[in-house]
């Protein structure tokens, strides 16, 4: 798997760019691919969400500058920013035998091993997808699987700063809060620091294959492979 970081990208864009990816791995014109991204502050609805778990009026996330996005992955609701890391797996399933369970305890565990990096004793807790630190979550999973191709992903928090999960009921789970790498070791941690654990995880648990990934490639919109060759002119591949 392929770990690109494209560095501050606004939510719609790169949704529109991971569905033009996942077309092209469909075809088979593309490997797997992990993008890496920060987005400004966004919340989304999946599939799953109820109204009653945004407990921001709309003014008020208008005023805040929040935008809100109702998309295709499953899940609830959930929160992205600044200081978190965002991952999106393109990923092709026939060559894992077609498990979306095992495939959401494969990201699981790359989180956890990434985590394990800077000695934090992540864990999952079942029943509930994601990663905690003890009895806060500190990454949320949700994925859409079209074709046997994924899409969306996973959202860790890095930067201290989690009052945009204040908005919301993350993932419709009231009883529990959440939390930060930054937290979990008392000091601040910057995006830089994860990106390489993380693209090191993920090639352990999904294979360090470093398959051809073209911004040029035929298929791609002109906005979206501007993105993608920023992301590559800035960061290149990590993996």
């Amino acid at each position: 798997m392929r770990a690109v970081w494209l560095g501050r990208v606004e939510y719609g864009a790169c949704w529109q760019l991971q569905r033009e990816l996942a077309a092209l791995r469909g075809a088979g014109r593309i490997g797997d691919v992990l993008l890496l991204v920060e987005h400004p502050a966004t919340i989304t609805l999946g599939r799953g969400a109820r109204p009653e778990h945004v407990l921001a009026s709309s003014d008020r996330l208008v005023r805040l500058g929040v935008a809100v996005h109702a998309i295709d992955r499953g899940g609830d609701v959930t929160y992205h920013g600044p200081g978190q890391i965002v991952g999106y797996p393109i990923t092709d399933l026939t060559n894992r035998g077609r498990d979306l369970h095992a495939f959401l305890r494969q990201i699981e565990e790359a989180l956890i091993l990434a985590l394990c990096d800077f000695g934090v004793a992540a864990r999952r807790f079942a029943p509930h997808t994601g990663i905690w630190v003890g009895d806060r979550k500190i990454a949320a999973i949700g994925i859409k699987v079209s074709r046997w191709i994924s899409t969306h992903g996973f959202a860790l928090n890095v930067g201290a700063d989690v009052s945009g999960f204040d908005l919301i009921v993350p993932c419709g789970i009231r009883e529990y809060g959440v939390c930060s790498l930054s937290a979990a070791l008392g000091r601040s941690v910057a995006l830089s620091e994860v990106l390489q654990p993380i693209a090191s995880a993920f090639g352990r648990v999904f294979g360090a294959e470093r398959p051809p990934l073209n911004p040029g490639e035929e298929g791609l919109c002109e906005n979206s492979r501007k993105i993608l060759e920023k992301g590559l002119d800035v960061a290149g591949t990590l993996c």
